[in-house]
C-alpha cells in the first residue's frame, strides 16, 4: 500500500542554511553577544534544532538594532520545520516576546498554532492572523493521473477546514493554502491514509523493479504487508502466522530477492530526516511495498481427487502470459486451527488478502449478506480453502416467526405495529428542518413521569396479547416475559407521584405492608415519602420476578430439607410461606425469628452477637444443622456466609442485599451502588441477560460478559453524574435477547426514557437503523420512515434523515405505492411528495412503463429526465396513436420550465410548434382569406421544417424509427397543407419556393417524388409562361 512520506524541498534548505545553531542560546552580531535586555524582550524564542525562521534570528536583531520597533511590524514573517512545511504570515507581524516553541508545532501533515485555546488572541492578533501555509506531502503515483487526483483531495481538504487551496505540486510534494485564521490545519492521519489507498493504480509501473522489466515480475505470493491487515482490521501478526501456516514451502531466497529490490525502492523514496531514519533502524525488515494485485479467473479442482487443484492468476493486460502461481489454492489440513478463530479451522476471513486483494463484506436488502471464505474441493482429509463469494441470509425477521419457522400475522401486529401506533398516539414535539428546497418535520415524544405508569401499562398489555399467540417458542415467551419485567421496572423506578401534605411514612418492617396502606391513602403523597414508597413497590416488583425462580428450586427438593426449602424462601422473600413451614414442623422459635427478617437492625445485631457468642465460648457448629446456621447467618445479615456452597441468580443475591445485609430504610441508589460495589470485587453473582440467566444462549453470546437491560436501568436510576458512559452497551440487542438483529422493542425503552427526561443521547442511531431494518424486512415502509423522523438531529449528519428516507423510497417503491395506506400515512408525515414521485418515476421507469414515468418526473421536476422521456420514448407513440390531446397535454405542462430544459426547441417544442402551426394554416384555408404576406406562410413553414432537421441532428440516435416516423408525418402533413394553398402566392417564384421548402422536409421518399412530379410541372408552366410573355 502506497504510504504518505514527508520530503526535504529545495526551498526550505535553501531557507533554513541561514539558521546558525548559535541562535537558540546566544545572540550574535559580528561575534560581539547583545545582552541588553531591551532588545531580548523584543525578540521572539526559538529553541527547538529543526525549526527555522525568515528574517533569520540574527538578521532579526540586526534590524531591530538599526531601526527599533522593527520586531512588532516584520514584513512577512515566516517560520518553518525542516522536512514538514512552512508558514508566511501576510502583511506586518508583531513577533515580540512570542515563545515560538508552543505557538507553533509542524507534525506530519498537519501544522497547529495556539494549540491552547486559551492563550488564543484574537483574530489578526499575535499569530492568529491570515497566512500562506505549505506542507509537504508525497504520494508516489503518476505525474498525471495521480497528480490530479491528489490535487482534487486535497482541495476537498483544505476548503473543509475553512481555508483557500492555491496549488499542489506532485513532484516537490509542495501543498499550499490561505488560511484566514489559525487553530489546526492539514491532514489528519486517516485522511492520508485514504488519499494514499484511493490513488493506488492497477499499473505495473510502481511496483516492477529498477530495470523496468515486466517480464521478470513474479507472480506468486508477495509476502504480506503489514499496512493492509492493520487497514482491514486485522492483527498483522496472526495474519503472517496463518500465511506461514497455509503457505509451508514458500521459497524464502525469492522472499529476499523481492525484499531486497523492495529496500532499493525505498532507499530512493524515503524522507532523509534525523527521526525517519531513527524509525527505520528499528525496524527489523525495510517496508515492503505490495505488488500489483493480481486477478482470479478461475478455479480448476481438478478430476484427480488427491490434486488439491490450482488456482489461475492473469493480468488484466491479455498481451501479458497468462502464469500459475506456486502454491495451488489455499491448501490447509483441517487438523490444524485457524490462528484467527477458535473453532472454525476451514474458514479464512479473507482468502483473498494472501493473494494482495481486499474484499469487503457487503450487506445488501433484508438481511442478505455476501462474503468470503466458503470451504470447496474434495472430500478427503485435505480441504482446499478459495475466495469465492457466499450469500447468506440473515434471520433479521427472528421475532416474527413461531416455533415452526413461520412468519405470523399476529406477531407482526403485536411486535411492530400494535406498539407502534400505541407510540404515535402519545405527545409529540415536531421540529421543522430545512434541507434545502424542502423539510422534514422531525419529531420526538413528550410526556411526564406522571403519566409513565399508564404507558408502562398500555405496552405490558400488547406483550401480554403476544404472549397468547398460538404456537410461540419457548424462548420468545422468555423474552416477552423479560420485556414485562423490564416495563414493570421502568413504571417502578422512573415514574412520580403527585406531592402533597400527609404524614410522613416512617420506614415500615413489611413493605407489603406499606404498599397496601399507600393504595388506601390518595395517589397523592407526601414528597419525603417517595423515596421509601419507590423502594417498597421495588421490592414488590423483585419478589415477583423471582417467585417462579424460588419455586423450581423448591419443586427440585422434592420435600426433602426443610432448611433448605425454607432458605430458597428467604431469597424470594416469601416469609409468610416460610413462617407457616416453620410451625407446621414444630421449630416455633425458628419461626419467631423469620417473622421478623429483614426488619429492625436491631434484630439482626442480636442475632449476629449470638452466633458470635457462641463461637467465642467454643460452640461445636457441628451438632448444629449446616442450613440452620446458614438461616441464623442470612437473618444476621451475613449474605455471603449463608450462600456457601450455595448458588442463586443475580436478581435473587439483590434482593438478600437490600432486605437482609442492608437498612429497611436504604434508598434504592444506595442499595444499586453496593451491588455494584460487590460486583467489582467480585463478590456477587453478575446480572446476566436472561437469555443466559434463563435460557439456552450458545456460541459467541455465552463467552461475552453482557449485562441484563434491568441491571442497566437501575444503573440509570441510581446515577449521580451527568455522563452516561454505558447507553450504548444498554441499549444493544444482547441486553435482552440473543438476536443481535432484534431491536423492535429497545426501540420504544428508549424513547420512553428519553421522553420523561432519564437521559439525553443523539448517539444512538444504532437503535433506529436496526429497528428500520427490521420493519422494511416485513414491508412496513410507512412505520420505517416514521422512526427515522425520531433519529435527533445532528449537525456532524446533517443530511441523514433525508438519505436513509429516500433510500427507502427508492429501494421499497413497490411496497408503499402498492398500498394506499401506507402512501397516505408517508404523506401525513409529511415526507415531500417530490421525493415520493421521483421514486415512482425511476421505478417505472425500470420496469419499462414510461408513460407513468413520465408523470412522476414532472411530478417531482426533474424536468431534463422527463424531457428525455418524453422524446426518445413517449412522444413518437402518442403522435402515431393520434393522440394529440395527450401531447398537447404533456408539452404545456413543461413549457413553463422551458428555460431549465436543455433543447427544449428542438425537442417538446417541435410538436408544440406543429400543432400551433398546423391550426393556423388549417384556419387560413378554411376562411380562404389572404395572408397579408404570403411570403411569412412559407417562411414559417421553412422555420419549422429547418428545426425538423436539426432536431434529428441533435437526438441522433436516440430516436427510434418510430420517432421519425412521426417526424415525417408531421412534415408531411405542414408541406401539404402549404402546398394546397398555391393558389394565393401572387407569382410562380413564390410558388415554387414553396416547393423549394417541402423538399428540405424529411418527407418520405413516395410523398417527395409526388412533390417533385408537381414541380416539374409547375417550373414547365412557368417556363412556357415565361416565353409568351415577350411575344
Amino acid at each position: 500500500m502506497a504510504s504518505l512520506s514527508l520530503l526535504p524541498a529545495p526551498q526550505i534548505s535553501t531557507m533554513a542554511t541561514s539558521l546558525d545553531s548559535r541562535k537558540r542560546r546566544r545572540i550574535s552580531l559580528d561575534g560581539d553577544s547583545i545582552l541588553c535586555a531591551h532588545y531580548i524582550d523584543s525578540l521572539p524564542s526559538l529553541n527547538s534544532p529543526d525549526y527555522f525562521l525568515k528574517p533569520s534570528m540574527n538578521e532579526l536583531v540586526k534590524r531591530e538594532i538599526e531601526t527599533p520597533g522593527y520586531c512588532s511590524r516584520v514584513p512577512d514573517f515566516t517560520i518553518g520545520r525542516i522536512g514538514y512545511g512552512y508558514i508566511k504570515f501576510l502583511g506586518s507581524t508583531d513577533v515580540r516576546n512570542l515563545d515560538l516553541d508552543q505557538i507553533v508545532k509542524f507534525q506530519r501533515h498537519e501544522v497547529v498554532v495556539y494549540d491552547d485555546e486559551s492563550s488564543k488572541p484574537a483574530v489578526g492578533e499575535g499569530l492568529n492572523k491570515a497566512a500562506e501555509v505549505t506542507l509537504f506531502v508525497n504520494i508516489a503515483c503518476g505525474k498525471e493521473r495521480g497528480g490530479r487526483h491528489v490535487s482534487y483531495k486535497l482541495k476537498q481538504s483544505a476548503e473543509r477546514q475553512g481555508a483557500t487551496f492555491i496549488s499542489f505540486d506532485p513532484e516537490d510534494g509542495l501543498w499550499k493554502f490561505l488560511v484566514p485564521h489559525f487553530s489546526r490545519f492539514g491532514l489528519s492521519d486517516d485522511e492520508a491514509e485514504d488519499i494514499a489507498m484511493a490513488d493506488q493504480t492497477p499499473g505495473l509501473e510502481n511496483h516492477v523493479g529498477l530495470n523496468g522489466d515486466i517480464d521478470k515480475m513474479e507472480t506468486s505470493e508477495p509476502e504480506l504487508s503489514r499496512s493492509l491487515p492493520a487497514h482491514l482490521g486485522l492483527d498483522p501478526g496472526k495474519m503472517k502466522e496463518m500465511r506461514m501456516l497455509m503457505f509451508p514451502n514458500e521459497d524464502l531466497d525469492e522472499s529476499e530477492d523481492f525484499r531486497d529490490q523492495m529496500t532499493s525502492l525505498s532507499k530512493r523514496n524515503g524522507r532523509p530526516s534525523q527521526k525517519s531514519s531513527q524509525r527505520n533502524s528499528q525496524q527489523d525488515t525495510p517496508p515492503v511495498v505490495r505488488k500489483t494485485p493480481l486477478a482470479l479467473l478461475e478455479y480448476n479442482p481438478g478430476n484427480d481427487k488427491s490434486s488439491p487443484g490450482s488456482i489461475l492468476m492473469v493480468q488484466q493486460n491479455k498481451n501479458l502470459a497468462v502464469r500459475k502461481s506456486k502454491m495451488g489454492g489455499f491448501e490447509l489440513d483441517i487438523s490444524h486451527e485457524t490462528p484467527l478463530t477458535d473453532n472454525y479451522s476451514r474458514n479464512v476471513v479473507d482468502a483473498a488478502l494472501f493473494m494482495g486483494r481486499s474484499f469487503r463484506a457487503g450487506w445488501g436488502p433484508n438481511g442478505v449478506l455476501l462474503h468470503t471464505g466458503k470451504p470447496i474441493g474434495s472430500s478427503s482429509s485435505q480441504r482446499i480453502l478459495s475466495s469465492v463469494i457466499n450469500i447468506e441470509k440473515t434471520a433479521i425477521d427472528k421475532v416474527v416467526r413461531d416455533k415452526k419457522e413461520k412468519v405470523q400475522k399476529e406477531l407482526i401486529d403485536s411486535a411492530f405495529e400494535t406498539p407502534l401506533s400505541l407510540h404515535k398516539d402519545l405527545d409529540h414535539e415536531e421540529e421543522e428542518v430545512v434541507f434545502g428546497s424542502f423539510s422534514l418535520k422531525l419529531q420526538k415524544v413528550v410526556t411526564d413521569r406522571v403519566f409513565l405508569p399508564d404507558i408502562c401499562r398500555n405496552y405490558i398489555d400488547i406483550i401480554e396479547k403476544q404472549l397468547e399467540v398460538p404456537g410461540l417458542s419457548t424462548s420468545a415467551k422468555l423474552f416477552s416475559t423479560h420485556q414485562v419485567m423490564v416495563w414493570e421496572l421502568i413504571k417502578v423506578l422512573f415514574s412520580e407521584r403527585q406531592s402533597t401534605e400527609h404524614p410522613i411514612y416512617a420506614a415500615s418492617d413489611n413493605e407489603e405492608d406499606m404498599m397496601h396502606d399507600v393504595k388506601e391513602e390518595s395517589a397523592e403523597v407526601d414528597t419525603e415519602a417517595l423515596p421509601l414508597i419507590r423502594r417498597a413497590e421495588f421490592s414488590c416488583w423483585l419478589q415477583e420476578c423471582v417467585s417462579h425462580r424460588v419455586q423450581e428450586d423448591v419443586n427440585d427438593l422434592n420435600g426433602s430439607g426443610y432448611l433448605e426449602h425454607l432458605l430458597f424462601l428467604l431469597t424470594g422473600r416469601e416469609l409468610d410461606s416460610a413462617v407457616e413451614l416453620a410451625i407446621s414442623k414444630g421449630d416455633v422459635r425458628l419461626a419467631c425469628l423469620l417473622s421478623q427478617a429483614g426488619g429492625s437492625t436491631v434484630n439482626r445485631d442480636d442475632i449476629m452477637q449470638q452466633l458470635h457468642l457462641w463461637g467465642r465460648n467454643g460452640l461445636d457448629f457441628n451438632y448444629i444443622e449446616r442450613d440452620r446456621v446458614k438461616l441464623y447467618e442470612l437473618l444476621a445479615g451475613n449474605i455471603h456466609n449463608a450462600l456457601q456452597d450455595f448458588t442463586i441468580d443475580w436478581k435473587r443475591f439483590l434482593g438478600l442485599l437490600m432486605w437482609h445485609h442492608l437498612p429497611p430504610d436504604s434508598s434504592l441508589p444506595v442499595i444499586f451502588r453496593n451491588y455494584q460495589l460487590l460486583l467489582d470485587q467480585e463478590k456477587a453473582p453478575w446480572p446476566v441477560p436472561i437469555y443466559i440467566d434463563e435460557g439456552t444462549a450458545g456460541g459467541v453470546v455465552s463467552n461475552t460478559k453482557h449485562s441484563d437491560l434491568l441491571y442497566y436501568l437501575m444503573l440509570l436510576h441510581s446515577r449521580e453524574e451527568e455522563e452516561i458512559g454505558f447507553l450504548k452497551t444498554m441499549f444493544s440487542a444482547f441486553s435482552s435477547t440473543d438476536d443481535p438483529l432484534d431491536y423492535h422493542m429497545i426501540w420504544h425503552h428508549r424513547g420512553i426514557l428519553e421522553a420523561v427526561g432519564a437521559f439525553t443521547s443523539d448517539d444512538l442511531h444504532a437503535i433506529d437503523m436496526g429497528f428500520v431494518s427490521q420493519l422494511l424486512s416485513q414491508g412496513l415502509c410507512h412505520w420505517a420512515i416514521y422512526v427515522v423522523l425520531h433519529i435527533p438531529y445532528r449537525r456532524d449528519h446533517p443530511y441523514l434523515h433525508v438519505i436513509v428516507i429516500r433510500e427507502i423510497l427508492f429501494q421499497f417503491c413497490e411496497t408503499w405505492s402498492s398500498m394506499e395506506s401506507q402512501r397516505q400515512f408517508i404523506k401525513d408525515l409529511g415526507i415531500p411528495s417530490e421525493w415520493m414521485h421521483e421514486a415512482l418515476a425511476v421505478y417505472y421507469n425500470y420496469h419499462g412503463d414510461l408513460v407513468k414515468a413520465l408523470d412522476h418526473f414532472i411530478e417531482c421536476a426533474n424536468w431534463q429526465r422527463a424531457h428525455s422521456i418524453f422524446m426518445t420514448s413517449v412522444s413518437h407513440s402518442l403522435f402515431l396513436s393520434a393522440n394529440h390531446s395527450e401531447i398537447w397535454r404533456i408539452a404545456t405542462s413543461m413549457d413553463d420550465r422551458k428555460s431549465e430544459i436543455e433543447n427544449w426547441d428542438l425537442g417538446a417544442g417541435i410538436y408544440m410548434s406543429f400543432y400551433l402551426l398546423k391550426s393556423s394554416l388549417e384556419e387560413d384555408a378554411n376562411t380562404m382569406l389572404e395572408l397579408d404576406s404570403p411570403e411569412s406562410r412559407n417562411e414559417s413553414c421553412r422555420s419549422f421544417v429547418g428545426r425538423l432537421n436539426e432536431s434529428l441532428a441533435v437526438w441522433g440516435d436516440r430516436l427510434p424509427v418510430e420517432a421519425r416516423v412521426a417526424y415525417s408525418k408531421m412534415a408531411e402533413e405542414i408541406c401539404e397543407l402549404l402546398l394546397s394553398g398555391l393558389s394565393v402566392y401572387p407569382d410562380r417564384e413564390s410558388q415554387l419556393s414553396c416547393f423549394m421548402t417541402a423538399f428540405k422536409a424529411p418527407l418520405p421518399e413516395d410523398v417527395r417524388s409526388s412533390h417533385l412530379q408537381d414541380a416539374v410541372s409547375l417550373f414547365s408552366l412557368y417556363l412556357s409562361e415565361t416565353g409568351q410573355t415577350p411575344a
